[in-house]
């Protein structure tokens, strides 16, 4: 093969490569836009907002007494009032200022249903807060039972002195900085997972 010929074949190969290379970029653009979208609420009506309405939470997973919990089954446990709880965006922007709310920490919740510990070592549990939408937020144990998280993070069944728009319940976590993550409109499930 001519010297000339060699060259002209090499620089179509890596041209080529080049190109090919480009569409995996561009492919791996897009699939991260696609999941960033899936991380957020998006805003809907009034009428696709009341179809992801529960009644009821189910606790479940790798726990001792699975629960169904109502508002009137919140509201025989022990109540807490909390004052002056803004939902902040991951921007920083304030999206609610609720003046006073009433809930039910998460782990007073965990209490009752009774996670399977072996003994008082085994901690390595993760918990899941589902939405009917699917969004999900996620604590770990050491969050709820060994960490100023647990006093503060709540499932809240009334907002302002009346029932909570989007969801009948919600999970909160107040001592987070940006409060909008791990704010769960809709709340559907509280599931409990061994680490493996």
């Amino acid at each position: 093969m001519k010297p000339q010929n060699y060259i002209l074949v090499l620089f179509i190969a890596i041209t080529c490569s080049m190109c090919n290379s480009s569409k995996k970029e561009d492919k791996i653009v897009i699939e991260k836009n696609a999941s960033t979208e899936k991380e957020h609420h998006h805003a809907l009506t009034e009428a696709d907002s009341l179809k992801l309405v529960n009644h009821q939470i189910e606790v479940k997973g790798e726990i001792e007494f699975p629960l169904q919990l109502s508002i009137d089954s919140l509201q025989k446990m022990k109540v807490a009032t909390i004052s002056n709880f803004k939902i902040i965006g991951q921007n920083g922007d304030v999206k609610k200022d609720n003046k006073i709310s009433k809930g039910v920490l998460l782990k007073d919740i965990l209490e009752k249903a009774k996670i399977k510990q072996k003994d008082h070592k085994d901690r390595n549990f993760y918990i899941v807060a589902r939405a009917s939408d699917d969004y999900k937020a996620t604590f770990s144990w050491a969050e709820i039972f060994n960490n100023p998280t647990g006093e503060n993070t709540y499932v809240l069944f009334e907002e302002n002195g009346k029932p909570i728009k989007n969801g009948e319940m919600v999970l909160i976590c107040k001592n987070d900085v940006k409060t909008g993550p791990r704010h769960v409109y809709w709340l559907k499930s509280i599931e409990v997972y061994r680490v493996k």
